[in-house]
């Protein structure tokens, strides 16, 4: 979680060629992210969280789009170190804290929040963001549920255009989100633009943070 919250960024990569996965972890590292979380929805997925463990040992390697409990065992064993949903299914919840996971369960309601909460998920994927109430939903969701620690990433329809504007709210974690290493970016085996957009928005989190020591030490 610690260096989840210091990045404050998490790509979302979709692989369909395992020899793309050294690629796009090494695109991400060369722009200064060291995170990345690799979806579950294709045959390459698993031996891509391997390929990517291996050839970068120190890499906080994720799986999302865990649906069910053989894919979070999969994950495990593939070498992710922690796990992501679309939504809140207790018995996956269960299943990847039985590995020591960190899990990170998907949210949209006030009625998910807390369940999550009650499962000892204080990291949340709030998802899908922009068509869930985005940036004001999320501090609706402050007032009753800041003092609990809860923390959360949104996801879903975010881009290097909205992303600050999460960014500047206490209650989330990171963001997260495909728009730095979309599809079609590594179908062509765009590296360099990968690493353009990593840079991106590793300097806009670098900046808002600066402005946030900045009013901290008035």
């Amino acid at each position: 979680m610690e260096r989840l919250f210091k990045k404050r960024v998490v790509p979302v990569v979709t692989l369909d060629k395992v020899e793309d996965a050294v690629h796009v972890a090494e695109a991400l590292q060369a722009g200064g992210l060291d995170i990345i979380e690799v979806a579950f929805r294709t045959a390459a997925a698993e031996l891509s969280v391997c390929a990517i463990k291996k050839a970068f040992p120190k890499m906080l390697v994720g799986a999302g789009t865990l649906l069910d409990a053989d894919q979070v065992k999969r994950a495990r064993d593939a070498g992710a170190q922690f796990s992501v949903a679309p939504g809140l299914n207790e018995a996956v919840v269960k299943a990847s804290l039985a590995t020591g996971m960190l899990f990170i369960p998907g949210v949209m309601t006030p009625s998910e929040v807390e369940r999550a909460l009650a499962l000892g998920c204080k990291l949340q994927k709030f998802f899908p963001s922009s068509v869930a109430g985005g940036v004001e939903m999320l501090k609706a969701f402050a007032g009753p549920y800041a003092h609990t620690g809860a923390k959360f990433i949104p996801m879903g329809g975010l881009n290097v255009k909205n992303a600050p504007d999460y960014l500047k709210l206490p209650i989330v974690a990171a963001v997260g989100g495909s728009w730095i290493a979309a599809n079609k970016t590594i179908a062509e085996k765009n590296w360099a633009q990968i690493t353009a957009l990593t840079k991106e928005i590793v300097e806009i989190v670098a900046t808002l943070e600066a402005v946030v020591r900045a009013i901290e030490g008035q």
